[in-house]
């Protein structure tokens, strides 16, 4: 069985990152690629808990929720709610406005375990995805470890 692992969400070949920047001339210095901070698992049959990893600069979820969903893929449903499970988000009013749209808010208390914080997106009539989130201060090297262990766990099915 072969298992495709998450991939950075900037890397869609579809995906409109307005801050993207021509390619630069051979004279220009290349500066090296910034670490993804988003990774989803491929669509397919496999039934899994969590279905990739965010790692968000800060805990202000009103400036981090948007980036995250304009880093969605752009064949998603629009995003309608944003549940998050975990004390790492500052305070959170009950809905927020997110490029003309929009999007309710929820916390949930904290679960124990190694998918403690999460965040559920739902598209209403669509589905939902749940993300694990990295917290913003997790040093680098530790965060990519942590988003391929998840890829790697969410390429295998659930069991039962």
């Amino acid at each position: 069985m072969t298992t495709a692992p998450l991939g950075p969400i900037h890397d869609h070949p579809t995906s409109h990152r307005p801050h993207e920047h021509p390619a630069p001339t051979p004279h220009e210095h290349l500066e090296p690629p910034a670490v993804s901070r988003l990774t989803i698992a491929p669509p397919g049959p496999v039934l899994r808990r969590i279905d990739g990893t965010w790692w968000p600069h800060s805990t202000d979820l009103l400036t981090e929720l948007p980036e995250l969903l304009r880093a969605l893929p752009f064949d998603w449903p629009r995003i309608t709610h944003a549940t998050v499970n975990g004390a790492i988000w500052s305070a959170l009013p009950t809905r927020i406005l997110v490029e003309g749209h929009v999007v309710r808010l929820r916390r949930i208390k904290v679960r124990q375990g190694p998918d403690a914080d999460t965040v559920c997106l739902v598209a209403a009539g669509h589905g939902r995805w749940d993300l694990r989130i990295i917290p913003p201060d997790t040093p680098e090297a530790e965060a990519v470890q942590i988003m391929a262990r998840v890829a790697e766990e969410a390429t295998e099915p659930e069991p039962g």
